[in-house]
C-alpha cells in the first residue's frame, strides 16, 4: 500500500539538527533534481521580487527568507517538519509501534522542492509550492512530472494507491489508474444533502491515513482497491467508484452532519 499525501503549506523549523543531506533522502533518483531545485529557490528567495515570484503576500516574508539557507539550516523528520490540518489528525508520533513502522513505509509525501520524501526523510522548513511558476522552469507540477514519474512508478509498482494529494500534486505525477483510489470528501447536512467540504477533506484525509496504517498494523496487508474499500467502511460511509485501466477510481468518504 502507498498512501500520497500533500505538503503542508505551513510548515514548522527544526531549532537544531543536521543539515539535510541530500543523498540519504529516499528515492535518490532525484538528487540531482532536488540539488538544483534548493539552489535555484534559495537564489530566488533572495531577489527583490522574490515574494512575487513564489506568489506569496509579506507575512509570509521570513518564510522565505528562510529559502535562502536550505542546505544549511537545521533539518527534522518530514513528518515534524509538516504540520496543518492533516497532519495533525495523522498524528504519527502517537502510531503504535506496528502502525508506526506501516506509516514509514506507505507514505510518500508529494513535495514541490523535494519531489517526494517519506516520513523518515530529514528536510529543513521552506516555502515554495507545487503550483508556483518559477524563472526558467515553468510550473512545478509541470516540471517534476518527467522526474517523478520513472521514480515514483517504480516504488509504487503492484502497490494499491491512496492518492489523497490535492490537485496541485496529483498533477506532478499520474499514478497507475488500475490501482489508484482518489479520496474525496462529502458532508451531508441535515437535510441529507451532500457538500463538497475542504477544512473536513483535510482532516478526513489525515484520519484516514492513520486508519489505513493502523488496520494494517492489525488485519494484514492491504493489497487492492476493493480492500481499501472494506478497510475504510469499517469507520466511515464510503462509496467506490471503481478504478479502470485509465481512469483512477474515486473512494468517497461521507461525513455525518456536524452536531448542533
Amino acid at each position: 500500500m502507498l498512501i500520497l499525501l500533500p505538503p503542508s503549506e505551513s510548515k514548522t523549523a527544526p531549532v537544531s539538527g543536521d543539515p539535510v543531506s541530500l543523498g540519504t533522502l529516499s528515492f535518490p533518483g532525484l538528487t540531482k533534481d532536488r540539488e538544483h531545485l534548493a539552489t535555484t529557490l534559495a537564489r530566488v528567495s533572495g531577489q527583490k521580487n522574490a515574494l512575487s515570484v513564489l506568489g506569496v503576500g509579506e507575512s509570509l516574508a521570513a518564510d522565505v527568507a528562510r529559502n535562502r539557507e536550505l542546505l544549511t539550516a537545521p533539518s527534522g523528520p518530514a513528518l515534524s517538519i509538516y504540520t496543518g490540518v492533516l497532519y495533525d489528525a495523522l498524528n504519527a508520533n502517537s502510531l503504535s509501534g506496528a502502525a508506526h513502522e506501516i506509516a514509514d513505509r506507505s507514505l510518500v509525501v508529494v513535495s514541490a522542492l523535494w519531489g517526494a520524501v517519506r516520513p523518515t526523510d530529514h528536510i529543513p522548513a521552506y516555502r515554495l509550492s507545487m503550483g508556483t511558476d518559477l524563472p526558467r522552469h515553468g510550473k512545478l507540477n509541470t516540471w517534476w512530472k518527467p522526474r517523478l514519474t520513472p521514480v515514483l512508478d517504480e516504488a509504487a509498482a503492484d502497490q494499491v494507491i491512496v492518492d489523497c494529494r490535492s490537485a496541485a500534486y496529483a498533477a506532478a505525477w499520474k499514478a497507475p489508474a488500475a490501482r489508484t483510489v482518489a479520496v474525496r470528501v462529502e458532508q451531508l447536512n441535515e437535510a441529507g444533502k451532500r457538500s463538497v467540504v475542504s477544512h473536513n477533506a483535510k482532516h478526513t484525509r489525515g484520519l484516514v491515513a492513520r486508519f489505513l496504517c493502523e488496520f494494517e498494523a492489525e488485519h494484514g496487508a492491504i493489497e487492492t482497491v476493493d480492500a481499501v474499500r472494506d478497510a475504510l467502511s469499517t469507520r466511515w460511509t464510503v462509496e467506490l467508484v471503481e478504478p479502470t485501466a485509465r481512469k483512477a477510481g474515486t473512494l468517497t468518504v461521507v461525513l455525518d452532519p456536524p452536531a448542533v
